[in-house]
């Protein structure tokens, strides 16, 4: 089985993290911040080399004013 990190769904969330992101007018240093982590930890996530949590990407889409769904669709 596939390691779920390099499946295409999950590739596919990685690119809606990093453009609600960009959408929302935040820098990776920002949303760091907002998020209360280093920068390159935000750079692994939208790189998909580092997972995302689950809690953690409910906050993400809270700072981005978007609802959960918005990434899992």
């Amino acid at each position: 089985m596939a390691n779920a990190i390099y499946n295409k769904k999950y590739k596919e969330i990685v690119e809606k993290l990093k453009n609600a992101r960009v959408q929302s007018g935040y820098t990776q240093v920002e949303m760091a911040k907002k998020l209360k982590r280093p920068q390159p930890h935000i750079s692994k996530l939208e790189s998909g080399e580092q997972k995302i949590d689950i809690l953690e990407l409910r906050e993400w889409a809270n700072i981005c004013k978007k609802k959960i769904d918005y990434f899992l669709k």
